[in-house]
């Protein structure tokens, strides 16, 4: 893994999509090789919800993509709650193959959508760590989708404006910015693994015992770990 994320604020349309791809061949046969009783442990990442509920989750939100139905109130709390309680019955099989189903479909429609669904993929990465970090499996935030990931995790933290900050992230050769550019307020400065840097941003756990063997040593400076959240709480 040696190219650089900090790629220029243009859209690469096909980059949701590719990241959705790779995490699929690495999701996918991992779930299945899994006994049942392992759908049911308890996340982290989502505590109020089971590995079967974290994907139940994923693969509702990437169907509702492929279909185009956004009512009113989607990706809510509650239509999240709803969408997990129709598939209350179904098989663990049957979830993750919805799953896959939707992790191959949807990069196109995001492609499409000019840039307003991107942060869906990165969301479904995120909650595929959160799966992988349940299950015991090293690397849970990190493996072969993570340069896809920086490299929008980057882009939409620009866009949104978050807090300024400069990354040397060990798995890149170029330096990562990500934030606000305008200048406004000096950047924080991040050195350390890209896993770190992205349960910073995920709002996962770095310090403590649920942490995760992904972290590493890192340093942050001049950032409060809380302003780097992008989903906040």
């Amino acid at each position: 893994m040696t190219s650089s994320a900090d790629v220029p604020d243009v859209r690469d349309p096909e980059l949701p999509g590719r990241l959705l791809t790779v995490e699929r061949d690495t999701l996918i046969p991992l779930l299945r090789a899994r006994p049942e009783a392992d759908f049911g442990i308890v996340t982290s990442g989502c505590p109020e919800w089971t590995v079967r509920e974290v994907l139940a989750h994923c693969s509702a939100a990437l169907l509702r993509v492929v279909e185009g139905r956004f009512e009113k109130g989607v990706f809510s709390p509650e239509s999240n709650d709803r969408d997990i309680a129709e598939r209350a019955d179904w098989t663990n099989a049957r979830v993750v193959d919805e799953l896959e189903k939707g992790m191959s479909a949807a990069g196109a429609v995001i492609a499409r959508a000019g840039g307003a669904l991107d942060g869906l993929a990165l969301g479904e990465w995120v909650h595929a760590g959160d799966v992988r970090e349940a299950l015991g499996e090293p690397g849970a935030y990190a493996g072969p989708g993570l340069p896809y990931a920086l490299a929008l995790l980057a882009r939409l933290s620009r866009e949104r404006g978050l807090v300024p900050l400069h990354a040397d992230v060990d798995e890149l050769d170029e330096p990562l910015r990500l934030g606000d550019v305008s200048g406004v307020r000096t950047p924080g400065r991040f050195i350390g693994g890209g896993a770190a840097l992205v349960r910073l941003y995920a709002g996962r756990s770095v310090v403590g015992a649920g942490a995760g063997a992904d972290v590493g040593a890192f340093e942050l400076v001049g950032v409060e770990v809380g302003e780097l959240n992008m989903y906040g709480g």
